[in-house]
C-alpha cells in the first residue's frame, strides 16, 4: 500500500509581479527574447530599457556570451508592473527605489507596501479629481445639446 502525504505545502510567497500580459509570448523556459522582440511586445522602445537598465529599474538582464541581452517573461511581468507605475505619475526616482527595495527581498515588504499605500491613495485622489470633471463635462455636453434644440425651435 502506497500512502501519500495530503498535507498542503506552504510556500513563502513568491516576490513577482503579476502579470499584465493576458498571455506570454512564449512558456516559461522557453521565454528568451530579444532586446527587440521585448520593445515590439511592450510598446517600449529599446532605448527606453536600456536606460532602465542603466538607471538601475530593470533588474540586471541576462546576456549571451557576445551581450545580447535576453529577457524573460518575469522580465516582461516587471516591465508591466513598472509600466502601470508609470500611469500612476509615480516620479522615476521613486520607482528606481521601489526597484532597489524589490532586490532587498523579504526585508522591505513593508516599505515596498507602505510605498504602494500611498500610490494608491494618490490614485484614488486622482480618480475623484477626474470623476469630478467629468461630471462638469456632462453637465456642459447636455447644457449644449439642450441649447441647441432650444434654438432650433424643437
Amino acid at each position: 500500500m502506497t500512502v501519500i502525504d495530503s498535507t498542503p505545502v506552504k510556500s513563502p510567497p513568491l516576490d513577482a509581479c503579476v502579470s499584465v500580459w493576458p498571455v506570454h509570448p512564449r512558456p516559461d523556459g522557453q521565454d528568451r527574447y530579444t532586446i527587440g522582440e521585448v520593445a515590439e511586445f511592450t510598446g517600449i522602445r529599446a532605448h527606453t530599457l536600456r536606460w532602465y537598465e542603466q538607471i538601475g529599474l530593470m533588474p540586471q538582464v541576462e546576456r549571451t556570451h557576445n551581450g545580447q541581452r535576453l529577457f524573460s517573461n518575469r522580465d516582461l511581468d516587471w516591465l508591466g508592473f513598472v509600466g502601470k507605475l508609470r500611469l500612476t505619475g509615480m516620479p522615476v526616482a521613486d520607482m528606481v527605489r521601489f526597484a532597489e527595495l524589490v532586490r532587498q527581498g523579504e526585508v522591505s515588504y513593508d516599505e515596498r507596501r507602505e510605498i504602494l499605500e500611498q500610490t494608491r491613495s494618490e490614485v484614488l485622489t486622482r480618480i475623484a479629481e477626474l470623476r469630478d470633471a467629468l461630471t462638469v463635462i456632462n453637465a456642459k455636453i447636455e447644457f449644449l445639446a439642450t441649447a441647441r434644440r432650444a434654438s432650433e425651435g424643437v
